[in-house]
Order: structure tokens, then C-alpha cells, then sequence
């Protein structure tokens, strides 16, 4: 039995989408792809089954490597021929090497523990779990706008209140403060402070940067009450951000860095928490309490180490990709003033905040249609995350910013407001 047995076309397959998964899924992918399906990925590029090819700067951050990269997709060839599954009894070279790898790469002799998974919501799951049994204390201290997962544990940090309702109570313990310096010291009041869990930036929450003033902070304030810090860069580390983590770069020295997304080059799922052996105590003392059937599958880990190694070699190009579309992002601003309302990021995660959900709303649909696939953020739909790939050629940016153009220039008066009141 063949993966598409009795789904051929896309017709076919939108219907299966949405008699098996969700009728609503099916709309929006319908509509997405112009009524055709993803068929392969290569480089920078999606190609449709209706013979469109389409850049991807989106897929939620995965992609950062591009689709299909040949040095990921060899590892993971090499390890399938050899031991595709552990036994989970044994140890397992590939999954040590991967280990030791993201030790030396992470934040070499401070952050020398491992705990893998299979993405985000693993990684801030064990993390909470790690923080509270190391300190014997419950609070978490999490940041409005933050978006760390929807398994139940990871939504409680989660602010958006759209994955909460009807859910709660969620995982006790956890307060929401505002990214304002004057807002830290009144969080640590009360009961004992267990971890700050921490996005760097914000991704879902609108690419947002928190700015080193607000996170040393925390930082300083958090490690004066005992309490751990944890930096989820599931989507920000790995240099997508130009460091190799943006919590270290800036100086935080985090107890625990988490990894996800693109950390399988594009290939694999796979997740990490990277940790001080302090934070990571409990497990080494009892390596059970916290386990997954796939922690540290060995496919997984062979994708990790060549996702790794390849992110290192495409350092100088991730920064040179940065510079050209960092500056032609902020043309695209004062040209569309009336529709694009703000530009924010780093490296290769940017936002364009637009007047409106709505207006953020026509362009995404816009781009897909002009050849160019972006991200919304779940949390501020008034924003659009542009996430191109290391591997993408300078011709690949210009053709995106033109794409934007094009599409900012075609969106209906109605979706405007003008720069006086666009901006504060």
C-alpha cells in the first residue's frame, strides 16, 4: 500500500482533507494554492500540482534551510539504511553524536545536557517540568504575547486566549507579564519563582523583539530570586535571527535554550532542550522521569547534526540575505505608508504589520496567488512573517520584494488607511 492510494488529484485530495481532517482545512488550502496541492519542494521552492512553483518564505520557520536540502536529506538516506528506529534500550551512536553536537554548538562547556523531542511543545514541556522539579516550586513567569504551544501544559504559557477558552484551568502556576522592565520586580512577589520562560522574540506574537533592557532584566531579576531562565528559540535560534541563539548573543546566559523547527534542516522533526546541568539535575539523577517514545530518534538525529553543520556553513550567507532584504523591506514601508504600517525583525524573521487583519488578510492571499508564500501570525493577524530560506539566491529576495510590491500596490483603497493615522 503506496501513501496516495486513492487520492491522485488535487481535487481528490482537498475532498479527503476534508472529509477525514476539517472541512475548514480544506477551504484554506483550497483557496491557499488556487485550488492545487504542494507536489515537491526543492531549494527555496514549492511547486504545485498544477505546474506553479512558488518561493517559500514561510512554512512556519521549518524551512530554513530550504526544502529537500542534499546534505540533511543524505544523512537521513545514510541512517535509514542502517537503523531507522531505536531500540530505546541500547545506546544509540547517532543519537550521542547529535547530542554532543548541540553541545558544542549551543553554548560550548555551560549548556553541556540534552533532552530531545520531536518539536516546540516537547521541548516547553519538559523544560516546565525540569524547572519545577529542580526548584521544588510551582510559578512560571511568562510574557503577554508569548505563544509556546497548545499541548496542555505548553498553553498555559501560551497568552493568546483563542487556544485557552473552554480549557482551562490549564498547567497552575504560570503569571503573564507585559515586556516592561517596571512590570519585573511585582512578578517575583508572592510565592517562589520557579523559571521565566522567554521568546526572545516573538514570532506568533508579531515578530516582536523584546529588546535587551526588558530581558536582561528579567534575566538579572529572575537568577537574584533562585529562579531558572529559559529561552524558547524554537523558532528564533539556529541563526535565523543571525546569531546562533539570540538569548546568548545578548548576554542572558539562559539555564535551558530550546530548539525545534528548523533544527531537522527541513527534514525531520525534531526538537531540543539544551541545559546547565543544574537545570537539568533531575534527569540525570532519575533519566525516566521525563520520556518520549522518539526522543532522539536516530533519523532525527542524523538530519540534526547535518542541519547543524550546514547552518554553520551558511552563516556569512544568512547575514548577507539579512542586509539585502532588511533594506528592501523598509523601502517597501515608506512606499506602501498607508498599508504597511510597521517592519520589525532580524536576520532572516520579519513582520510586516498592516492597518488591519483585514488588510494583512487580502495580501496573504494576494502573495500566494503572485508566487510567494508567507506565514500569518496566529497571535497578531494584523502581521505577516516573511521567513526566507540560507539557501535562497539573492534573485530569490528580489523577486519576493517585488512580489510585495506588486501585491501592496493592487490592494483595494479600502484596506488603507492613511500614514497619519497608520502610524502612532
Amino acid at each position: 500500500m503506496t501513501a496516495n492510494v486513492g487520492v491522485g488529484t488535487a481535487r481528490e485530495t482537498l475532498t479527503v482533507i476534508r472529509r477525514h481532517f476539517s472541512p475548514q482545512l480544506a477551504l484554506v488550502y483550497g483557496m491557499n494554492g488556487s485550488s492545487a496541492i504542494e507536489a515537491f519542494g526543492q531549494g527555496s521552492r514549492v511547486h504545485l500540482s498544477d505546474g506553479r512553483t512558488l518561493l517559500d518564505f514561510g512554512s512556519y520557520a521549518v524551512t530554513l534551510l530550504g526544502q529537500r536540502h542534499p546534505a540533511v536529506m543524505a544523512a537521513v538516506r545514510d541512517e535509514l539504511d542502517v537503523m531507522p528506529v531505536s531500540s530505546r534500550v541500547l545506546g544509540n551512536r547517532t543519537t550521542a553524536a547529535f547530542a554532543q553536537a548541540l553541545a558544542d554548538w549551543a553554548d560550548p562547556g555551560r549548556l553541556t545536557k540534552v533532552w530531545l523531542g520531536l518539536n516546540g511543545c516537547d521541548a516547553v514541556e519538559a523544560a516546565l517540568k525540569l524547572a519545577r522539579r529542580a526548584t521544588g516550586r510551582r510559578r512560571v513567569i511568562a510574557i503577554e504575547g508569548a505563544y509556546h504551544g497548545k499541548s496542555m501544559g505548553a498553553l498555559a504559557a501560551t497568552w493568546n486566549a483563542r487556544y485557552r477558552e473552554s480549557l482551562e484551568p490549564l498547567l497552575g502556576g504560570v503569571t503573564h507579564i507585559p515586556a516592561d522592565v517596571s512590570a519585573v520586580p511585582g512578578a517575583f512577589e508572592g510565592e517562589e519563582v520557579a523559571a521565566v520562560l522567554v521568546e526572545p522574540v516573538q514570532g506568533e506574537g508579531g515578530v516582536r523583539p523584546l529588546g535587551q533592557p526588558f530581558l536582561s532584566v528579567l534575566a538579572d531579576t529572575a537568577r537574584a530570586h533562585g529562579a531558572f531562565v529559559i529561552a524558547d528559540e524554537v523558532q528564533t535560534g539556529l541563526r535565523r535571527c543571525g546569531p546562533r541563539l539570540v538569548s546568548t548573543e545578548l548576554g542572558l546566559e539562559p539555564d535551558a535554550v530550546l530548539l525545534g523547527k528548523a533544527l531537522g534542516g527541513g527534514v525531520q522533526p525534531v526538537s531540543a532542550v539544551v541545559a546547565t546541568p543544574e537545570f537539568y539535575a533531575p534527569l540525570a539523577t532519575d533519566p525516566f522521569v521525563h520520556t518520549t517514545t522518539f526522543s532522539g530518534h536516530p533519523l532525527g538525529a542524523a538530519a540534526g547534526v547535518a542541519a547543524l553543520q550546514t547552518v554553520e556553513a551558511l552563516a556569512p550567507r544568512g547575514r548577507h540575505l539579512a542586509e539585502i532584504f532588511g533594506s528592501g523591506l523598509a523601502r517597501l514601508e515608506e512606499r506602501h505608508s498607508g498599508l504597511v504600517t510597521a517592519v520589525r525583525g532580524q536576520g532572516l524573521l520579519w513582520g510586516l504589520e498592516f492597518a488591519t487583519p483585514a488588510a494583512a488578510g487580502e495580501v496573504l492571499m494576494a502573495l500566494g496567488r503572485r508566487g510567494l508564500v508567507v506565514s500569518p501570525c496566529l497571535g497578531r493577524p494584523e502581521v505577516l512573517r516573511l521567513l526566507p530560506p540560507l539557501v535562497a539566491t539573492d534573485e530569490d529576495i528580489e523577486e519576493a520584494l517585488a512580489i510585495l510590491n506588486v501585491v501592496c500596490t493592487e490592494v483595494p483603497d479600502d484596506f488603507r488607511t492613511s500614514a497619519a493615522t497608520a502610524r502612532p
